[in-house]
């Protein structure tokens, strides 16, 4: 289904080499990136014009250095004007742009590097590129090592491969000024991306997408979401991520939109509030810390918890009617009766949080909370979900603004067909979907099953809205034999503030339990409340502290099946990150990885609770 009659890209559009170059035609002076200068203590602009100066160059470069076309070219750059120009200068030369995520470890980059036979990497320091050489692996394909951070001249001609400063490589380039620019275009069909997958259950694999894929997918989202020439996106999901690549990256440029990057993540709160973004493309974290600070505000009091549960549920009403177009009603006229006091007290710090001028918020790459979405959309903060995933380019279905419906990820995006498969798995047909598995075509045939791509998501139809159901390979199947989806439960538990993740389990066993990370600050208020020490290793096993835990499990979970709901817990004060290799890149749990770490505390829960039988 379309996104309804709002146009997508300009049909003459057919690479993302062409979109760029129409861009600046089309704007030449307008801001396209606003960047934090730390030497000037101030954001910086650049016009089209600007990225365009600075991306011949990158061109140029390339074509002193022999690159020919289809080479791999890799990124491990963060968010940024420069990481923009080797994109562009690497598609419109047809080389592959190969993004890596900047926080991976040096282990599973050098793997990446050797797979895609990379010819040249851009790294943000030295540093990065010591750490991928003390793994040990050989990468023979790998020419040149260009090192963008202020890491001043490097000796050149070391190697192989060469390692240079940033402005030593451009400088190759300079001296064939315009004619190091020409290059033969790249065809649709053309690779714009080798994008490795998180690997949460072995090596990662490279999704091969091409021009033609991403292209579509643009086309595709921009009628959903009407993005516009005055909409400024703030940019901090890494590029190495395809939603991120799509979403916030190359729609902006077919909107002609300003986009802003973030400095980093500790100082996203900041920067939301200096730039003011009207877009935002996120994953659920963000969305779920300003809730749970909302919920922890709230819960001093007992008469701010009530206060804030009422505002809650009038600013919802309030919405759920303005989605149905109910607003002649007499309980629609009492909702707005009542709505300036809940915006006052409540609803315009929350969207304050966001910048205050928020017309689009997106939410992707993993599942929301409801009830989180229910909370922000009532207060005016624009949150829309969608799916996807990278083999298709990636967004498959999406919501709207003004046709949102929180419990589903809305409807196909145009061009996209899926159909119900065996055990309700999700099948993708579409120009998004990928060509296949970089080197693996092994996998490439197992990922499709009659021209048709298998998600490995569990999923239904209803209303002409996709609703996703579980991960296949993560349903557990307990000793009972009941089957539990366990993200669903994770989402429930991590709603309350206590509980900054959560991780479910019961493989095998006769009941359902959990490990939860405690929130720091939440935590040291409820053990000071039950007379524990916060501090203290053995509180997390006080039996205070696990029976109120368990109490708030219950009440988050008790509108799950009774088999589904968690009977034991564990409590830890350590976060799960990706350098303690508990998470993937993007922010998946590695349960494998999890089941290996709290192997014996889950071992010791279950005995534990048979000898209490």
């Amino acid at each position: 289904m379309s996104g309804g009659l709002v146009p997508g890209i300009d049909p003459g559009l057919h690479t993302l080499a062409e979109l760029f170059a129409w861009r600046v035609a089309r704007t030449p002076d307008a801001v396209a990136y606003r960047q934090f200068d730390p030497r000037a203590g101030a954001w910086a602009d650049f016009t089209w014009r600007n990225v365009q100066s600075r991306t011949r160059r990158f061109q140029a470069a390339l074509a002193a250095t022999g690159v020919q076309r289809g080479a791999r070219i890799a990124l491990l750059l963060p968010n940024g004007v420069d990481a923009v120009c080797v994109d562009q200068a690497a598609l419109a030369r047809a080389c592959v742009p190969v993004p890596l995520h900047v926080l991976d470890n040096p282990a599973s980059i050098a793997w990446i590097l050797h797979d895609c036979d990379a010819v040249i990497l851009f790294a943000a320091s030295r540093a990065q590129w010591e750490a991928i050489v003390g793994v040990g692996i050989a990468l023979p394909a790998l020419r040149y090592v260009v090192v963008a951070g202020p890491d001043g001249d490097l000796p050149a001609g070391v190697g192989p491969p060469a390692l240079l400063a940033q402005a030593q490589w451009l400088g190759l380039g300079d001296f064939l000024g315009a004619s190091g620019v020409v290059a033969p275009a790249p065809a649709p069909q053309d690779l714009a991306a080798i994008v490795y997958t998180s690997g949460t259950t072995g090596r990662p694999k490279g999704v091969m997408l091409t021009h033609a894929n991403v292209v579509s997918n643009v086309d595709a989202v921009m009628r959903r979401v009407a993005p516009s020439n005055d909409d400024v996106f703030l940019s901090f999901l890494p590029l190495s991520h395809t939603f991120e690549r799509t979403v916030g990256y190359y729609l902006p440029m077919a909107a002609g939109a300003c986009v802003a990057f973030s400095r980093s993540v500790a100082e996203l709160m900041a920067d939301l509030r200096s730039i003011r973004p009207t877009a935002l493309v996120s994953v659920p974290r963000i969305y779920e810390r300003v809730h749970a600070g909302l919920q922890a505000t709230a819960a001093s009091s007992r008469w701010r918890a009530a206060g804030l549960r009422a505002a809650q549920a009038l600013a919802w009403q309030r919405h759920r009617r303005a989605q149905a177009g109910q607003g002649a009603s007499v309980a629609s006229r009492l909702l707005e009766l009542a709505w300036p006091l809940v915006d006052r007290a409540v609803a315009r710090s929350v969207r304050a949080v966001f910048g205050g001028r928020l017309r689009l918020a997106v939410s992707g790459g993993a599942p929301m909370s409801l009830a989180i979405s229910r909370c922000l959309l009532g207060f005016g903060v624009p949150v829309v979900q969608g799916y996807g995933m990278t083999e298709t380019s990636p967004v498959v279905a999406a919501n709207a603004p003004g046709d949102n419906d929180p419990a589903t990820v809305g409807r196909l995006v145009h061009g996209v067909q899926v159909r119900i498969g065996d055990n309700r798995e999700l099948l993708v047909r579409g120009p998004g979907v990928m060509r296949g598995y970089w080197k693996r075509e092994e996998d490439t045939a197992l990922a499709f099953v009659d021209g048709w791509l298998r998600t490995g998501d569990q999923a239904a139809i209803e209303d002409g809205r996709l609703r996703i159901l579980g991960r296949l390979k993560e349903i557990i199947v307990m000793s009972t034999g009941e089957k539990i989806a366990p993200a669903d439960l994770e989402l429930a538990i991590t709603a309350d503030p206590l509980f900054e993740q959560a991780w479910v389990l019961g493989e095998g066993r006769p009941f359902v339990a959990c490990i939860v990370v405690v929130q720091a600050a939440a935590w040291a208020a409820l053990a000071r409340r039950l007379g524990l020490d916060p501090d203290a290793p053995e509180s997390l096993h006080a039996n205070a502290a696990l029976h109120e835990a368990m109490r708030r499990i219950d009440t988050l979970t008790r509108g799950f099946p009774r088999p589904g709901q968690p009977r034991r817990v564990v409590l830890t004060r350590e976060r799960w990150t990706l350098e303690n290799t508990l998470l993937t890149p993007t922010l998946k749990l590695k349960r494998l990885n999890l089941q290996a770490r709290f192997g014996a505390a889950v071992d010791g829960l279950y005995a534990d609770a048979i000898r209490a039988r």
